[in-house]
């Protein structure tokens, strides 16, 4: 459960290969873990924005289906009903930033955030959309890319006994350690008002474990029945797994997923939803130190009478979402934690024969502020009535992002080198990230 870190060579690497030829041998024999640490410390003070130490963990609120813009963080009052779908728009804590009456609460936040409003993809179905938004790579039928946060596990090291990588909600997209292994797959759990399955012991200590024992034992053999007789359990990892199972099992930080000890008034304010009780679960996790917390909310997808469906939708996003950056910025955790807002993909500026809006990857926002990146900014800008039967759906977005763009910017905000090369099992090396980072958002 614990993600592992590899050193990957490149020509950032090269620059600071003058710190490790001073290292003396004896001082390499005795100390040598500092050599990979002193490398990725170069890479973070060589990519984090000025004069702002790196982030160190990311919240990714995933609206599964794909949220509308104009009902969201790029509304059009000043269009006809067609296209603005009757939504107002309203002020917020940001200087001259507007967004949808629809998330009075957000308003009060809206300087913690900044808004890329000309995100543009190629992607319009919901699988690859989920794919290409996730990993910031189009699918490749011979490769599976990883998430933002498998990447980052991988990068990045520390010592934590719960899985550093969660997704909380999830449908049938959790994030994915793709190429880099499954060790980097997402940790699956659900409402935060249910335990944690399958970690509790239902007998006294000594009993159990006499269990894990004489169970290790039991498994180990079967494991081994019919495969070589050299074994090798590097390859396998199996006993490795075990232990990090057994070790999670008994950590105190198991409590960060609880909700038993929090005040009934803070629960309150995050709303009694479970998608406000995981935002509330993540700011404890990201305080014990869990580097990608995911938490899912669908029910996005409104082709049928789209204004109402995203209604019901922003309510539940806007006390969960304003309170969980509220309390990060109290407890000073929003300053190293980069907060992400997005779907798949936007839908159509403009109303279907049926009221709903369909799916538009053509310019739609994505929101995303915390460590280091500046909030209170608008990036790009999309037409309130663009033509429906424009062959280039994209020639009235003004200053265009693409997805890749979006996955830059967080890992340049993490500290991490977007520009390298990690090697895939094949051999194959593969660039972290295609895009460039926005630069307006540092």
């Amino acid at each position: 459960m614990a993600c592992q870190s590899q050193q990957h060579w490149n020509r950032r690497t090269l620059l600071t290969a003058g710190l490790q030829a001073g290292v003396t041998a004896a001082a390499a024999t005795s100390m040598s873990w500092l050599t990979p640490l002193a490398t990725k410390l170069a890479y973070a003070q060589e990519r984090a924005p000025d004069s702002q130490a790196p982030a160190k963990s990311v919240i990714l609120l995933w609206m599964q289906g794909g949220p509308s813009q104009r009902d969201t963080f790029d509304p059009k009052p000043q269009a006809s009903e067609l296209y603005s779908g009757g939504v107002k728009s309203i002020k917020t804590s940001a200087q001259g930033v507007r967004i949808a009456e629809t998330l009075p609460l957000m308003a009060d936040q809206m300087h913690h955030l900044s808004l890329v409003r000309s995100v543009v993809s190629r992607e319009g179905d919901h699988a690859r959309g989920v794919y290409n938004v996730k990993t910031g790579f189009r699918p490749d039928p011979t490769l599976v890319h990883p998430s933002i946060g498998a990447v980052m596990c991988h990068q990045l090291t520390d010592d934590l006994e719960i899985p550093r990588h969660i997704s909380m909600l999830t449908t049938n997209t959790p994030a994915r350690g793709g190429y880099l292994g499954d060790t980097f797959d997402a940790f699956q759990v659900g409402d935060p008002q249910q335990p944690v399955p399958d970690v509790m012991a239902r007998v006294d200590t000594e009993r159990d474990e006499k269990r894990r024992s004489d169970l290790f034992s039991v498994v180990e053999q079967e494991f081994a029945r019919g495969r070589l007789r050299n074994l090798d359990e590097k390859k396998t990892l199996h006993q490795l797994s075990m232990k990090r199972a057994v070790r999670m099992m008994a950590s105190s930080q198991l409590e960060a997923f609880s909700l038993k000890d929090v005040p009934q008034t803070k629960k309150d304010r995050f709303g009694d939803t479970s998608f406000g009780r995981a935002c509330l679960a993540a700011t404890q996790l990201i305080n014990v130190g869990v580097r990608c917390v995911e938490i899912t909310l669908g029910g996005w997808d409104s082709h049928i009478n789209n204004t109402p469906a995203q209604a019901s939708r922003t309510k539940i996003m806007d006390a969960a979402m304003s309170s969980m950056l509220a309390e990060l910025d109290e407890t000073g955790l929003l300053e190293s934690t980069i907060v992400v807002w997005g779907g798949e993909f936007g839908r159509t500026p403009w109303l279907n024969s049926t009221s709903g809006r369909d799916h538009w990857p053509h310019g739609f926002t994505i929101a995303l502020g915390g460590g280091g990146i500046q909030g209170g900014r608008v990036i790009g800008e999309t037409n309130p009535e663009p033509d429906r039967d424009a062959k280039d759906e994209t020639a009235d977005v003004v200053d265009p992002h693409a997805v890749e763009d979006i996955h830059a910017t967080v890992y340049k905000a993490l500290g991490i080198d977007y520009e390298q090369e990690m090697m895939t099992p094949v051999g194959r090396p593969m660039i972290v990230a295609q895009g460039n980072a926005i630069k307006e958002l540092f």
